[in-house]
């Protein structure tokens, strides 16, 4: 148990102090070619039918989240038979790796940068390496809505979920979720291309981001009243607008973020050249601005740094 909490406290302190070097190893990479080849792999047997492209994903899945899992724990197994030290610096290493607190402040303050400078074309690429919806005709408040949807969303899946598998059962858990993750990042859609062979995929990251996204809601919740946000508006949003959403989760923590900012969020976007009408989140008391990306952070970071206390505690209570 202590090992466990001390690891987690050691790799989101890693992750706030260096975030992801564009050049050091990275997991999820690792992770991303292994789905890309096995999809190639994959298509290259399976019958171009409904039912062919949907037992193909199945398989793809099951072998990246399996492979992943096991990979993980055998060389965390081999590095404490090595030594314990070097088992647990392992484990602090690999876990700041699946945490993207310091990544997801620094790629959006790379869009906030961009349009105090009034580059708009800057702020647009910007925010292009962060979301995946068109970027080319977005205006300055399109640009900015984009980035704090983007913290706000992957506040859940990208902090908060990787921290809940963490705590519960270490490193080799939070890479089976991280697995789960980036494979509906990759095969999620629903577009011509995905719309079977990745249907396993997605209704697998509902079911993995289920509890870690209520979670994060609440937890933004109550990080909104510490950051001197609406913690009442943060509230009201989410209850009325938790679901205005495809995904069963996305939205959760994004109608936290609305509410505490008193701003409306989300709507129509442009998606590969094609217009996705989408609901709003929020009431627009006052326009988006680019402050609010700076807000947003704040936000974000209140909400993991009270997600890692309220873990840590339950765990330790639990346990005992």
């Amino acid at each position: 148990m202590k090992s466990i909490i001390l690891i987690t406290v050691c790799a989101f302190i890693l992750d706030l102090l260096l975030g992801d070097p564009y050049h050091f190893p990275h997991p999820v990479r690792a992770i991303g070619t292994l789905i890309t080849k096995g999809e190639k792999w994959i298509r290259s047997w399976i019958p171009q039918t409904k039912k062919g492209e949907r037992i193909g994903g199945t398989i793809l899945v099951i072998a990246v989240v399996g492979i992943t899992f096991f990979v993980s724990l055998t060389v965390i197994t081999l590095a404490y038979w090595i030594h314990p030290v070097v088992g647990f610096i392992l484990q602090v290493i690999m876990g700041y790796q699946v945490l993207a607190t310091k990544s997801l402040k620094d790629e959006s303050m790379k869009v906030y940068i961009a349009l105090k400078k009034h580059d708009l074309e800057g702020a647009r690429y910007a925010v292009s390496m962060i979301v995946g919806r068109d970027t080319a005709s977005l205006d300055e408040q399109g640009v900015a809505k984009a980035a704090i949807e983007t913290v706000a969303e992957n506040t859940s899946d990208g902090i908060i979920g990787p921290l809940f598998y963490l705590v519960i059962g270490g490193v080799p858990l939070a890479y089976l979720y991280k697995a789960i993750n980036t494979l509906d990042s990759m095969i999620g859609y629903k577009n011509d291309k995905y719309q079977y062979f990745g249907t396993f995929g997605a209704k697998l990251d509902d079911v993995a981001n289920y509890i870690p996204a209520r979670i994060s809601a609440y937890l933004m919740i109550l990080a909104s009243g510490l950051c001197g946000m609406s913690i009442k508006g943060a509230y009201k949003i989410y209850k009325r607008d938790r679901y205005n959403h495809k995904s069963p989760n996305s939205a959760h923590t994004e109608a936290a973020c609305a509410g505490a900012l008193e701003i409306q969020l989300a709507g129509d976007a442009y998606y590969f050249g094609k217009k996705c009408e989408k609901p709003t989140i929020g009431d627009p008391i006052r326009p988006v601005e680019t402050e609010d990306i700076k807000r947003t952070n704040q936000l974000m970071y209140a909400t993991c740094i009270l997600g890692l206390l309220v873990f840590i505690a339950i765990r330790a209570i639990v346990m005992r």
